[in-house]
């Protein structure tokens, strides 16, 4: 497990600003931010002390945030500087470079230094506790060993990122040749006894008193990370990248750990994303054969709609077909009976009436009235057949058996000339569509 503890004043925003560490913001547009375990974070300054969620109602009239405690702090402890420099600007006739305790407090060169303390990642880190012992022991071994020129002004212990960290801010001072106390680091850490790491070679940035100081703090948490039963490892961990501004470092270290991860989320969304094209193409297909669906139900419905209209046809035309056979059969069984009967009573008439015969002349007449009765009874009686004839075929059972004989032989009849023409139809449309593309290939042709 490493422990972090990195240091910043500015970065491309500007100097670092305090409303991050003490949660004077908008918590609720930063991703990062979880605003539920913020109630979980820790706050102390310099005038108010301790203070939780629960407790950050102004404590003081003149700094309730940690912005305000520093800008108290500059104003009190630095007036002597500001307002003899700014004497002194005036005397030399340069008061444009007199400056307030606003402006020296928020210059890069004389701004506080913020430290932030990590221990472990967001996977693997120690218990806040823990942490905020270690931390709690190394910032009071700091303010003990080199209070008289370095000076605490808040920190936070934040819960409410992916891992527990505490934000420390601090400042520098000395006392300059007119005997004013100003924030000036080199100067500060000179007094304190720390020499530089190169004292042969040029002050610079490579080679300043702050790099000593760094290192000697290093050790020490170090050491005070062992007495509490950590093992960590001690070689740095960034090495060039120690000059990261403070919020980048963070992210970068968070980003480091979330890289580990990003190979399987990246596959993960490779996967869902194949997925959902999946998904589109099988909704393509089924909204296609939907379409296919509704379109052949629409046909069907249409081909139902013809198919009652054609047996609504079929059934009009059997009855109406059956009916005139009935007529035609019982007029011709009628014709056919009388005709034969009467042409054989006419036959028996003609054969006594001949003069060969042999049938008394006397009786003759009386035998021939009874044959012309005879057949006047024929007549009627092939008029009383026909009637019963009639009736029998058009009874309801023998004409629903009748009517459908004639249906089927009609349906088949109507069928057969409907296949005929739907394959006619069929061919005359084939050779239509292939007219239709030869003319389409010519103009082309035309047009190239």
């Amino acid at each position: 497990m490493r422990m972090t503890r990195h240091n910043g004043r500015a970065g491309k925003n500007g100097v670092y600003n305090p409303k991050h560490n003490d949660r004077r913001f908008d918590i609720d547009n930063s991703e990062h931010i979880d605003p539920e375990r913020s109630k979980l974070n820790i706050y102390w300054d310099t005038f108010n002390g301790y203070r939780t969620f629960d407790h950050m109602e102004p404590e003081t009239e003149l700094a309730d945030t940690f912005e305000d405690v520093e800008q108290l702090y500059y104003e009190h402890y630095y007036r002597d500087f500001i307002e003899g420099q700014n004497a002194r600007n005036e005397k030399t006739r340069h008061t444009e470079r007199n400056r307030t305790a606003e402006q020296i407090r928020k210059n890069k060169k004389t701004c506080p230094e913020e430290t932030v303390y990590q221990i472990g990642t967001m996977d693997n880190h120690v218990e806040p506790e823990v942490l905020m012992k270690v931390v709690a022991e190394f910032m009071d071994t700091l303010e003990k060993c080199f209070g008289s020129h370095i000076h605490i002004l808040d920190w936070a212990l934040h819960l409410d990122e992916s891992t527990p960290h505490i934000h420390e801010r601090h400042v520098f001072n000395c006392e300059n040749k007119y005997g004013e106390l100003c924030p000036q680091q080199e100067k500060a850490l000179e007094a304190l006894g720390f020499e530089l790491p190169y004292p042969d070679q040029k002050q610079g940035r490579h080679n300043n008193r702050k790099m000593v100081f760094d290192s000697a703090c290093r050790a020490l948490l170090f050491e005070i990370a062992k007495k509490n039963g950590l093992e960590l490892e001690e070689e740095p961990e960034y090495g060039g990248r120690k000059y990261l501004e403070k919020q980048d470092y963070i992210l970068m270290k968070q980003k480091e750990e979330i890289e580990k991860r990003g190979k399987t989320i990246e596959e993960q969304k490779e996967k869902i994303s194949n997925q959902e094209k999946t998904l589109r193409v099988q909704n393509t297909e089924i909204n296609e054969n939907a379409g296919q669906i509704r379109e052949q139900t629409e046909k069907l419905e249409e081909l139902s709609l013809k198919v009652e209209e054609v047996e609504t046809l079929i059934q009009d035309v059997s009855e109406a077909a059956y009916d005139k056979a009935v007529e035609v059969v019982t007029e011709k069984v009628r014709e056919q009976t009388q005709q034969e009967d009467i042409t054989a009573v006419a036959d028996y008439k003609k054969k006594l009436n001949l003069p060969d015969a042999k049938i008394n002349p006397k009786v003759l007449p009386t035998v021939n009235k009874v044959l012309d009765n005879v057949q006047s009874i024929l007549k009627n009686a092939a008029k009383q057949i026909q009637k019963k004839v009639s009736a029998a075929l058009k009874s309801p059972e023998a004409r629903t058996a009748g009517v459908e004989q004639v249906k089927e032989k009609a349906r088949e009849s109507i069928y057969d000339v409907l296949i005929r023409n739907k394959v006619k139809a069929d061919q005359d449309n084939q050779e239509r569509r292939a007219r239709e593309n030869n003319q389409k290939k010519r103009k082309q042709n035309m047009e190239l």
